[in-house]
């Protein structure tokens, strides 16, 4: 028994490290590609950063980041894994100190910074409480352990009712308009239960094949890999337009409190997680999530708000074409944080560079021309 359990611990922990790497390794990743982006804008070809090594070099580590998280799921339980994605967010919220270039006095840094430094700390404490009480349940999912979990009538219950409630929530989406972010990211949610799910078990089929247990055969493990390329996809599609309609940083808060809290309902339903563990362990667990929800509010609320673009328009007296001016200096590329795509910021809303822009509003004064006849108009 004691055997058993010293393996179980260290698993969990192997789990929990390649999680943990995966995170910090997939947010550099993403700031080096976004790196990649910066140093071509302007370019006229808009695919020109596919030509560029750092915009590689990123996509490298990038896969090497969601390939030590996908690793993780054979290892340590759903449940525990699923919080370990704000690994990401907070190292992203350090990197944004790194390429900032502001320069603050302690009383204003404090003043602006404050919430987020304690949304840092509540994080990492939350994580050290859902990992030290999290679930210690280890189960090896061969196929016919699989299905058997997956046609019991609490399975069964829970995957009605997420379809149901998918399909509501959609029919509000794409007929009745309602593009609420919280809509759109329970969409997310519940595509990302269906995600964890698969990878889960996906994940240790293929462990068991490369341990010599032939798992790749059985249709059940077809029917897991394409529902988790299926669900990865419109996962996709749904964050790419809620980022066209709402703020990055909110996204990102959103959909890591929503996504973690169907993964972890997930865990306990499909996998029984918390089958096994008493009442005190299971509210530590809850504890440390709350906080960890709570840090990464915290972190994610607090952006540099971009200034807004007021235009003015003048009418070009040689061609007749209106001009569109801008009243703010131009707006070069900024390096604080966001979280938008890494941490280097995402400069849509500049000025575009066929757009002329004036610093300083010129005075509408009209010169004094000559006619034909010599008269002055």
């Amino acid at each position: 028994m004691d055997r058993l359990n010293e393996d179980s611990y260290t698993n969990n922990l192997i789990g929990t490290l390649l999680a943990i790497f995966g995170n910090v390794l997939v947010s550099i990743s993403l700031n080096i590609q976004k790196y990649g982006h910066v140093i071509v804008v302007g370019a006229k070809d808009p695919h020109v950063f596919f030509r560029t090594k750092t915009w590689w070099f990123g996509f490298f580590l990038t896969s090497l980041g969601e390939t030590a998280n996908f690793v993780s799921y054979a290892f340590a339980p759903l449940s525990l894994i699923a919080p370990l994605n704000a690994v990401s967010i907070l190292t992203s919220f350090i990197l944004s100190f790194i390429f900032m270039p502001e320069k603050y006095r302690p009383k204003d840094f404090a003043k602006r910074y404050g919430l987020s430094f304690l949304g840092a700390v509540l994080a990492i404490g939350g994580a050290y409480l859902f990992v030290a009480f999290g679930p210690n349940w280890h189960e090896k999912l061969t196929a016919e352990i699989v299905v058997r979990h997956l046609v019991g009538w609490p399975v069964l219950l829970y995957l009605v009712l997420e379809i149901i409630l998918f399909c509501l929530l959609l029919y509000f989406y794409k007929q009745r308009e309602a593009n609420y972010l919280v809509v759109i990211m329970l969409l997310v949610s519940l595509l990302g239960s269906v995600t964890v799910i698969t990878v889960k078990a996906v994940s240790h089929m293929l462990i068991l094949t490369l341990e010599g247990s032939m798992q790749l055969d059985y249709p059940i493990f077809s029917v897991m890999f394409v529902c988790m390329v299926s669900t990865v996809t419109f996962q996709a599609r749904f964050l790419s337009q809620a980022c066209k309609l709402y703020d990055t940083c909110l996204i990102a808060s959103v959909n890591y409190i929503l996504s973690t809290a169907f993964a972890v309902l997930a865990g306990a339903v499909f996998y029984l997680e918390f089958s096994n563990e008493d009442v005190l362990h299971v509210c530590m667990f809850l504890l440390g999530t709350a906080a960890c929800f709570l840090g990464v509010f915290l972190v994610t609320k607090n952006k540099k708000r971009s200034k807004t673009f007021e235009p003015y328009v003048t009418m070009n007296m040689s061609n007749g074409v209106p001009t569109i001016h801008s009243t703010s200096p131009a707006v070069p590329p900024d390096f604080s944080g966001t979280f938008s795509y890494g941490t280097l910021v995402n400069n849509d809303r500049a000025t575009s560079a066929h757009q002329p822009v004036s610093g300083k509003r010129p005075t509408s004064s009209v010169g004094t021309t000559r006619v034909s006849n010599g008269k002055e108009d």
